[in-house]
């Protein structure tokens, strides 16, 4: 893992602070400041830049894949989650007959486009209890005509890790005809991912994985009807450019079908350092450092008379703490002062905890959360 002189040397930003926000906002590392100049100056090559902008893609996806444990030719890239789920939309094509389960867990992009619809599918909720969700709650809202459940690997409000295996066998006997989508945003570069037989998975990538802004990892598994999208553009069809263009499309097939247009090759040069940065390090190095961390802010938060909002399960660690109090802008303001950056939103501050933190990030929010309280 790293040691205090690498840490520094990666990730100079946090000389002076404490940051437990990277559930909001990642800290990326100087390699990827470094991938940024490269695409900078491969973009000044003009049309010839194309070259390493492809090569530098092609890259990426291997990369991806493998953090994902899918095939290169099993992944995609978006500019960032809402339009991944926009084109699923696009791509599943429900009716109003049809239905969708989604959870009151979710970020908004995982949700809205099934309430936004224009003809819009019925839509039940799971819902949490006591911050978390339970598999024997779904079964009743599963049947013959759910065609979608949408769910989060780990909850951005609250750090709940959904568990897998119960999860899984819930949807496939009660609605073995249903598409599973898992958004692994808050998951993957943090957690080793269990998550198994999902039809499409979507992360965005200025997060855990250490990215920026303007990029989304789409990995769709290559089953006889993979997910494919019927939205216009030219880069994810075979005869963008042929005579016949404008008188039928021959469209890509599962996961190539969501890049629909110019990719962002900055946010992909980002991305590849990224990863790339992240695969050397191990995400089973990360959790290993990163998860007593959170076991220390979790008894730190109980001492202080703070519950959690989703206690951790032991053996299945995320790395987000949240508590709820009715004082946080104050709390935050002092937090921010002191250079201890959380997330302050909803009537709750949330603490993401990464293998950059320190033992002396968790020691010091809690120190300065007490005074303020």
């Amino acid at each position: 893992m790293l040691t205090e002189k690498s840490r520094l040397q990666d990730f100079p930003a946090l000389a002076d602070m404490a940051y437990l926000n990277t559930a909001a906002e990642s800290i990326p590392p100087v390699c990827v400041h470094e991938a940024l100049a490269q695409y900078a100056r491969d973009k000044g090559l003009g049309m010839r830049g194309r070259v390493p902008h492809n090569e530098t893609m092609e890259a990426c996806r291997e990369v991806a894949a493998r953090m994902i444990d899918l095939k290169p030719s099993e992944v995609s890239f978006c500019s960032c989650s809402s339009e991944a789920y926009n084109l699923l939309a696009n791509a599943l094509d429900l009716k109003t007959e049809d239905e969708v389960v989604i959870t009151d867990l979710d970020f908004p992009s995982g949700a809205t486009p099934w309430l936004n619809a224009a003809t819009p599918p019925k839509v039940h909720l799971w819902k949490s209890l006591n911050g978390a969700l339970n598999a024997n709650d779904l079964t009743n809202l599963l049947n013959e005509r759910t065609k979608l459940v949408q769910v989060s690997l780990v909850s951005f409000y609250n750090g709940h890790r959904l568990a897998w295996k119960p999860f899984l066998q819930a949807v496939r006997t009660h609605a073995p005809q249903a598409k599973i989508a898992v958004d692994v945003t808050q998951a993957l570069g943090r957690i080793e991912l269990d998550c198994t037989d999902y039809d499409i998975l979507i992360s965005s990538t200025h997060k855990w994985i250490l990215g920026v802004h303007g990029g989304c990892i789409v990995g769709i598994p290559g089953k006889d009807k993979a997910i494919t999208t019927y939205a216009g553009g030219w880069f994810h069809l075979e005869n963008a450019f042929e005579s016949d263009r404008f008188e039928r499309t021959v469209r890509k097939e599962g996961a190539p079908s969501f890049s629909v247009g110019m990719p962002n090759y900055a946010a992909i040069y980002a991305l590849n350092a990224a990863l790339g940065y992240i695969e050397s390090v191990g995400v089973a190095a990360i959790a290993a450092h990163a998860n007593p961390l959170v076991a220390q802010l979790e008894t730190g938060l109980q001492e202080l008379g703070h519950q959690p909002m989703c206690p951790q399960r032991e053996g299945s660690y995320s790395g987000i703490l949240a508590i709820q109090h009715d004082r946080t802008d104050d709390i935050h303001a002092r937090l921010e002062a002191a250079e201890i950056h959380v997330m302050n939103h909803a009537g709750r501050l949330r603490m993401a905890l990464h293998g950059y933190n320190t033992p002396e990030d968790v020691e010091k929010f809690l120190s300065e959360l007490k005074a303020a309280l």
